[in-house]
Formats: structure tokens, sequence, C-alpha cells
């Protein structure tokens, strides 16, 4: 009874301090309504629709109407001829990215941050900011072009000696060109927020590395590293609660029947089972499995770091 009592006498005085709030700030609540009607509609309200990964979707009788299979989707899913090719390219694709395009833009920015020249620095921020705001369409013609027969990069190779190809034809070509673009186009940008974390460290720990006989690359290491790597830790989680979501637009832009075998992922088989083949439910179901995995993967990885470092999201 006591347990009772004492557990209601918080409830009342959550709800007492959540009305004062309420009517102490209630025109940034007010504001706050917009941004939060958004997430409910467009987010939230439409999670009703992944009940139909469960269901024999019809689309005449509607999602309350199509009967229940349980995890019939999920299990055709898995025995799949094309489980393993989907599910490994998409792995493989996402680790690439993270292998090489994560660390990319902290490199950038370490190097930025070591020029002294503002007007090298400047322009070297303004190149490699550029490419981010070009369109996904414009950008895959590009990289069309410059893979072809007669693109740029086969006039370099055979400059060298080397033989002609179109490098989007050869499934072995493909990881490593969707994987470089996504650096040149991401490597600007990605860095300017390791730059607005590097402006945020204390100069006086440098000049303190300085007294102590510390050159530039060490303090790089011991003061800089160290003064942006929450940052890091933060963008890592989140790099990993999207791991599995490899561009859909990019490689639907690139990819092929021939390029199958190294190009297929999640998001293109869901394409093809859902809008060309209309199987709504078996899309839906594989969809949200893409979506636990990376659930999991974000709680895991927090939680790690957590321990770790002591540094996590929540």
């Amino acid at each position: 009874m006591l347990y009772g009592r004492v557990s209601v006498r918080r409830k009342d005085s959550f709800i007492i301090r959540l009305l004062r709030d309420l009517s102490k700030n209630k025109i940034i609540y007010f504001m706050a309504l917009p941004v939060i009607a958004y997430y409910l509609i467009f987010d939230y309200g439409p999670m009703y629709g992944a009940s139909i990964a469960f269901k024999d979707f019809s689309a005449i009788k509607g999602i309350s109407g199509s009967p229940w299979v349980g995890f019939q989707n999920f299990s055709d899913f898995f025995k799949d001829v094309y489980f393993v090719r989907i599910f490994r390219n998409t792995l493989l694709l996402s680790l690439y990215n993270i292998i090489f395009g994560f660390p990319a833009p902290i490199i950038l920015a370490l190097l930025l941050n070591e020029v002294r020249k503002q007007i090298f620095k400047r322009f070297v921020q303004s190149v490699t900011y550029l490419p981010h705001f070009i369109s996904v369409m414009v950008l895959c013609g590009l990289i069309v072009d410059f893979t072809s027969r007669n693109g740029i990069i086969n006039d370099l190779l055979a400059f060298m000696g080397m033989e002609r190809v179109t490098m989007l034809l050869k499934p072995e070509l493909f990881r490593s060109i969707y994987v470089g673009s996504n650096i040149w186009q991401e490597l600007g940008w990605g860095s300017i927020i390791y730059l607005a974390a590097l402006a945020g460290i204390d100069q006086d720990l440098y000049e303190a590395a300085t007294i102590d006989g510390a050159g530039r690359f060490k303090q790089m290491l011991h003061v800089t590293l160290p003064g942006i790597m929450p940052t890091i830790i933060i963008l890592f989680i989140l790099k990993m609660g999207s791991m599995m979501n490899v561009g859909f637009d990019k490689i639907f832009l690139l990819y092929n029947p021939i390029t199958y075998e190294t190009s297929d992922v999640i998001s293109t088989y869901v394409y093809r089972k859902g809008i060309l083949e209309a199987n709504y439910s078996f899309s839906a179901a594989v969809g949200l499995f893409n979506s636990v995995i990376n659930f999991v993967l974000l709680v895991a990885t927090n939680q790690f770091s957590k321990k770790v470092n002591e540094t996590s999201l929540w």
C-alpha cells in the first residue's frame, strides 16, 4: 500500500511539474507544435501500414481487411534464392562506406586544420563542398560518362597502356565506383562538423603541448584527436544506425542485370518486389527486417560506446 501511495504521489508531482512547465514555456511549446505534428503525421502515423508485413495484403480489402499470415512473408524472404546475395551486397557496401568513407572527412578536417594559408584553406573547402550539391541524377550521369569506354578514366588508363573497359558492366568494379563516388561527393560536406568541433578546442592546450616539446604531429595525436573524439563517436553511432540503408537512388541509376551479383541490395530488391511485382506484403516484410537490423546495430553500438568511453546518444 505504501509503495502504491508513493508511486501515485510521484505521478501527481510529475503532472504538476509538467503543467507548470507548459504554463511557463507555452510559447516555446506552441512553436514546437508544427514539428511535433509533422513527425506524428508523416513518420509515426504511416507506421500502421507496416502491419501489412504480417498480412496477405490486398488493395481491394485494405489493410484492416487483409488476412493475417504471421511471419510467412519473413520466412519466404529468408528462403528466397536471392537472400544471401542481396544481404551480402548490402552489408559489404555499408562496411566499405564505413571503412573508407567515414574516416575521409575526419582526415580532411585534420589536414585543413594544419593549413595556415586562409585563402588556400577556403579554396579547398569550397572545392570539396561543391560535389555535395550535385543532384544524384546528374552525379550518376557524370559517373556513367567518366567510366564509359570513351570516358576520361579510360583515356587515362589507355595512356598508361591499359585496356579500355566499360566499367559499369564489370561486377567486380561496381563497389569501388560506388564507394569512391560517395567519398568524393560527401568528403567536404562531412568535414564541416569536424571543423566546427576543432574550432571549439581550447588553444591553451596547444600552447601547453608546444611548451612540453610536442611537434605538430604529436599535437594532433594528443590534443586534436581527443578534442573531437566525442563528435566522432556520436557520428559513428548514428552511421551504424543507418548502416543497412544503402542509397537506393544511386544504385538504381547505376546498376544493371549484368552487375546484380555485386550491386543488387535490399532497397533495390524491395523496389522490384513491391513496385514492379506489386507484392506489397513481401516488400514490407523485407523493409521491416532491414529497419530492425539498423535499430539493433544502433542500440548495440550505443551501449558498447557507453561502456568503453562513456560517450553515447542516451
